[in-house]
């Protein structure tokens, strides 16, 4: 029905909804048949009519309708989740991305261990970003940094348990072993594995947040074990390099 056929339909009618009589609804919905049609979410706020009344009766249909009704509302939020989840899915892939491209554009060690420690909290919208490694034979001098945490031997086996690349963890309790001075501060943790290579020891990236449950076991892990392998790339580049 168009904008005018309606305001045709209502000519007439009480200009205030305290003043229409029931017979005038009906009269107006006889005269306009495609109206709830037209505007079907009023049907989910209207109450049907029961086919029997008395103690002791049980109207099934409008038991069905009930129940209709709270599965359609259901459904509608359920959409609504999944559209939410899909716009953080696709926020958290653009910081994932963006943060790769400001690993790759370091063009030395110290800025590519500067860029881990100061730029991807911001870039991943977490609390701190750490990167360290259990100790190696012999001692690698380009992993002698400030920004470099240096983890006890068994570290990465133990939180990597299985052979897992990456892990979330809702509430951990850190000494100072995997996130330094800001331990304190960190509620939350996404772990994942730095994998030894020719030149590279075993070691973590470890991502930490103020909020807990802010990361959650079952949550996908593909991204920061994506954010790792970049990572152990970009590191052994730097230490193969000749000094």
């Amino acid at each position: 029905m168009t904008q005018h056929e309606q305001d045709a339909a209502l000519d007439g009618l009480p200009a205030a909804a305290d003043d229409l009589s029931g017979d005038q609804v009906v009269e107006y919905l006889r005269n306009n048949p495609k109206f709830l049609a037209e505007n079907a979410d009023l049907l989910s706020t209207m109450e049907s009519p029961g086919r029997w009344s008395g103690d002791g009766v049980v109207d099934m249909q409008q038991f069905l309708m009930e129940n209709l009704r709270a599965e359609i509302d259901n459904l509608r939020e359920s959409a609504r989740f999944v559209i939410e989840l899909s716009r953080n899915n696709m926020s958290i892939q653009s910081r994932c991305h963006a943060a790769v491209l400001a690993l790759l554009a370091a063009d030395t060690a110290d800025q590519f261990f500067h860029i881990i420690s100061d730029d991807l909290p911001l870039l991943l919208d977490v609390d701190v970003v750490t990167l360290g490694f259990e100790p190696s034979q012999p001692p690698l001098a380009g992993l002698v940094s400030p920004e470099i945490l240096t983890l006890n031997e068994g570290t990465v086996d133990h939180w990597m348990a299985g052979g897992r690349n990456a892990c979330l963890v809702r509430e951990i309790d850190d000494d100072g072993a995997l996130f330094g001075a800001a331990a304190g501060l960190v509620h939350s943790a996404a772990l994942a594995r730095i994998r030894p290579g020719k030149t590279l020891p075993a070691g973590l990236l470890a991502l930490g947040s103020r909020t807990p449950g802010l990361f959650e076991p079952g949550q996908g892990t593909e991204l920061i074990a994506f954010l790792a392998r970049i990572m152990e790339w970009s590191l052994s580049r730097w230490l193969e390099k000749p000094t």
